[in-house]
């Protein structure tokens, strides 16, 4: 068993990932069953403003936080049985998993709420009369959240519900893992790591997320508009 600092360096992650898996598979056989599969968003492609280059990237990072994310399980798992979940090493990989899953997921989220041409908020919905509520009007809304998009720093921007509260809320997120609320709904996920845009944009962010707000798919089932804000 290799010794390691407490906090293992990025790069020493995937090697660190692919011995544990590699231990895992000898024990319970060559078959391993993945947990989670990468979705296919290649549906975007053609999205104006997002080049099939950026986006085929961004799908490939994304691919990887799927990966990692398995392979933390399943070293999570294995170390568990053997009766290693006092070590550093297990200590860190569960550290490590939460920003790995929120990395698959986010993607997912932010994928999944864009669609070629974009398709405007219904303003009969009881997800927009929130909004207005909320924050005086939609453009009001826009305009808050694009700011928190253009703050600096690398990590996401999301319109959270609290249901608990009857509040929406727009949060910047950290990285992946850092000032998620609690219990309460991501409605809309915007990607603002550097990765969602320097090949398009170079460092012109604002210019980025004006393309995303024009790819941005407002369709909201009725039940579930009913559900949350009826």
């Amino acid at each position: 068993m290799i010794w390691i600092n407490i906090r293992i360096a990025d790069s020493q992650m995937p090697q660190l990932l692919n011995m544990f898996s590699s231990n895992l598979s000898l024990t319970q056989g060559a078959k391993k069953n993945m947990a989670y599969e990468p979705k296919n968003f290649d549906n975007l492609l053609g999205t104006k403003g997002l080049s099939d280059t950026l986006l085929k990237n961004h799908f490939t990072l994304y691919q990887g936080y799927v990966t990692n994310t398995n392979k933390l399980a399943d070293a999570l798992n294995a170390m568990q049985k053997e009766g290693k979940t006092g070590t550093p090493e297990y200590a860190e990989f569960k550290r490590r998993f939460g920003w790995e899953f929120n990395g698959m997921r986010l993607h997912e989220y932010y994928f999944g709420n864009m669609i070629k041409g974009g398709k405007p908020i219904d303003r009969n919905t009881n997800f927009f009369k929130k909004i207005v509520e909320d924050f005086g009007s939609f453009e009001n809304w826009e305009k808050d959240f694009r700011a928190v998009g253009a703050m600096r720093g690398i990590g996401w921007v999301i319109l959270y519900y609290d249901d608990t509260a009857d509040r929406l809320f727009n949060t910047w997120i950290n990285e992946h893992d850092a000032g998620h609320l609690c219990g309460a709904s991501p409605m809309l996920v915007m990607d603002v790591f550097e990765h969602a845009y320097l090949t398009d944009y170079g460092i012109k962010k604002a210019d980025y997320i004006e393309a995303f707000f024009k790819a941005i798919d407002w369709t909201i089932d009725p039940s579930l508009d009913s559900r949350l804000f009826g």
